[in-house]
């Protein structure tokens, strides 16, 4: 009986380490023109990532583009008058700051607009 206890853990511990490592992935994309966003989260690919956030942009505008992609992180857009930004982060308020600052190299009063987690956080 102590040998199955003993397998049975194992497994347990074998199962939750692999589940600690899973990759997510998520994705913002942007139309520059109108400022419509589409994302997605817990992909489990990058390129998932990227056509679902496309395909929910699309939805609103023609001209969309992906801003930024991310695994088991935060990503976020900032948009300003005269340009936008986007960078990623392990938190999402990381993640914010770094999207209004490569914003702010481009425009003043740079502001986010979409942000998203994926993975745990």
């Amino acid at each position: 009986m102590t040998t199955f206890k003993f397998l049975g853990l194992a497994v347990a511990s074998v199962l939750l380490a692999g589940a600690a490592h899973a990759e997510s992935f998520g994705a913002i994309s942007l139309s520059p023109e109108t400022g419509a966003t589409g994302w997605s989260f817990d992909a489990e690919s990058r390129w998932r990532a990227e056509d679902i956030s496309q395909g929910n942009c699309y939805d609103y505008a023609s001209d969309c583009r992906v801003a930024i992609w991310f695994r088991n992180a935060c990503g976020a857009v900032a948009r300003g008058p005269n340009g936008w930004g986007a960078d990623w982060a392990e938190t999402p308020r990381r993640a914010q700051r770094a999207a209004i600052a490569a914003c702010a190299r481009h425009s003043d009063g740079c502001r986010v607009i979409r942000w998203q987690c994926s993975g745990a956080q």
